[in-house]
């Protein structure tokens, strides 16, 4: 056999045997099958366990032994001598594995068959589909604006939840998500904003109020409209007088 014919046995072998094989079984047969070539066909050679080794790049002689073993086992060496240590050459064969080169129908064939022909239909629709007409899309969708509620939607929601929070500062955190292309200060894109809403309404400040005590040292509130008022009603107080 050639190297063209140990290559196909072997694959086909590999193919048939996926939880046999690895990829030092495969680097260590072809180191072989070349060794064999150099050597002008050789029916008998030996094959250093130093130099294989290296040339493979293991570093463990437990794990070649392990995998020049498999080989054995599985028929693609035949040991003529072994070798006395790991310092000497083991003299070996190739076996010709005749009877897997002669079985045109193996699984790896028909693997490559199969997978030549849905290729060939594959390239076969994406060219017959270059000249189809495209369907256009009419709806004027703006992904944009369907993601990103009103602003009036957005309040009522946050006082559902809240009813303290401050007006102003909620309008600015609605601003700055827009701003930012809709997304939050991690830079993450808010996909359900009345969820984020909620997560960050804790972090909102409430209205403002302030205490007032009037005459009889009795307590009531004055929110944030009122103590505007207040201050507006003094400025114009101040002004007249």
């Amino acid at each position: 056999m050639n190297s063209y014919e140990l290559s196909r046995a072997y694959w086909n072998w590999a193919f048939d045997n996926p939880d046999l094989t690895t990829p030092y079984h495969a680097s260590i047969y072809f180191f072989a099958v070349e060794h064999c070539n150099r050597l002008g066909w050789k029916e008998k050679f030996g094959f250093p366990t130093t130099m294989v080794m290296e040339a493979n790049g293991i570093k463990s002689y437990r794990k070649y032994k392990s995998v020049f073993d498999d080989l054995v086992c599985y028929g693609f060496f035949k040991v003529i001598e072994y070798s006395k240590n790991q310092y000497s050459a083991n003299i070996i064969s190739i076996s010709a594995y005749d009877q897997q080169d002669k079985a045109l129908d193996k699984a790896l064939d028909k693997a490559m068959i199969k997978h030549v022909t849905k290729q060939s239909e594959s390239i076969s629709e994406s060219n017959s589909s270059i000249d189809k007409p495209k369907t256009l899309n009419n709806k004027p969708k703006n992904i944009e604006q369907e993601k990103i509620p009103a602003y009036d939607d957005f309040k009522e929601y946050a006082l559902e939840n809240k009813p303290s929070v401050c007006l102003d500062a909620l309008k600015l955190k609605y601003d700055s998500w827009v701003q930012n292309d809709w997304k939050n200060g991690n830079d993450k894109e808010i996909k359900n904003w009345k969820s984020s809403l909620l997560h960050t309404l804790p972090y909102i400040k409430e209205k403002s109020s302030a205490k007032k005590e009037n005459v009889n040292g009795s307590v009531y509130q004055i929110d944030e409209k009122q103590s505007e008022q207040i201050k507006k009603d003094f400025m114009d107080s101040v002004i007249r007088y």
